[in-house]
């Protein structure tokens, strides 16, 4: 497999949590759902998105944007709405897929919104390296194939109740979203400084590859240096420039980001099971990795991760 469809299979995409709504004007909408990527796609009329510190951005109809690492937002009529804002989150919890209308009478809009469900910690890395807002336009020059059929096929699964409704949601869902990143990907200057410049460079690619499909594995430098068909130095060298840190260090932080989904999820496996399974043979070395890395203890992690949930927003683990 590709380093990004291992990356996206270690993050545990869980399909989608969305509402649609019609609204007409004024009106205003909140959303905030840090660290899970939140989106939006116009199927009729036009809004806004408002950030703090940003300029307005206009959506239209065809659009989908997305916000990688869900910071907080509105979506309104108007950058300068008379509307009050209505949280729309308590709204993605439920399964009515009947439209939610408020507003105040005026031109209609109709949105559908809501955030991707996968585990935050493994995507962390992933999600640092995305701007904070992709914005993908369906009208005007030359718009993505993909983006078309897609939303066009969202906006038809959720205009009336079918069987097996939210599990095609689900995965129409992932895939916008990974044809999202796919595009962001492909558009990357190999000379950016964004490590995901890596993934198109087929040497550093093969030795990713390599690292994420067998984590546990006892990789040195020169047998990484091997797949990737370049000499100790030279793919270490280039490694550390494209990723912007050497290739020991990046398995060990993804090894512990591993080890910290296992000790969180209440899969019940030993401290020392986990650290197998990661790939140290000791304990103790796993237990001074994993503290460097988190800053606590990987018992203290669990009884952390364990303890009944607040009300922000789930992962799947």
């Amino acid at each position: 497999m590709d380093p990004l469809s291992l990356i996206l299979d270690d993050m545990h995409f869980n399909g989608v949590v969305f509402a649609y709504t019609e609204m007409t004007a004024p009106w205003s909408l909140q959303l905030h759902t840090p660290g899970l990527a939140a989106f939006h796609t116009v199927g009729a009329g036009q809004c806004w998105l408002i950030r703090d510190g940003e300029e307005p951005v206009l959506m239209q109809t065809g659009d989908l944007l997305v916000l990688p690492a869900g910071s907080a937002h509105k979506v309104q009529d108007k950058p300068h709405t008379m509307a009050q804002t209505q949280d729309l989150l308590p709204y993605l919890s439920t399964s009515d897929l009947d439209a939610l209308k408020l507003g105040g009478g005026g031109p209609v809009c109709r949105l559908i919104s809501g955030h991707a469900r996968f585990d935050i910690d493994m995507a962390a890395p992933l999600i640092a390296a995305l701007p904070p807002l992709m914005h993908l336009h369906g009208l005007g020059e030359a718009p993505p194939l993909w983006l078309g059929i897609g939303l066009q096929f969202l906006a038809q699964e959720v205009s009336a109740r079918r069987p097996a409704q939210q599990a095609i949601i689900n995965r129409l869902g992932d895939i916008l979203f990974m044809e999202c990143l796919r595009d962001y990907v492909e558009s990357i200057p190999e000379d950016s400084g964004n490590w995901l410049a890596a993934l198109k460079d087929r040497a550093l690619s093969v030795a990713l590859a390599q690292m994420h499909q067998n984590p546990r594995h006892n990789w040195t430098v020169p047998e990484l240096a091997q797949h990737a068909c370049l000499s100790r130095s030279a793919f270490a060298d280039r490694f550390s420039q494209a990723l912007g840190e050497p290739p020991l260090t990046y398995l060990t932080r993804h090894r512990m980001r591993l080890a910290a989904r296992q000790l969180g999820n209440h899969s019940g496996l030993s401290v020392s099971r986990v650290a197998d399974q990661v790939g140290y043979a000791s304990e103790a070395a796993f237990s001074q990795a994993f503290k460097r890395e988190y800053g606590v203890s990987p018992s203290v992690w669990r009884q952390q991760r364990t303890q009944p949930a607040s009300k922000e927003p789930s992962t799947a683990k």
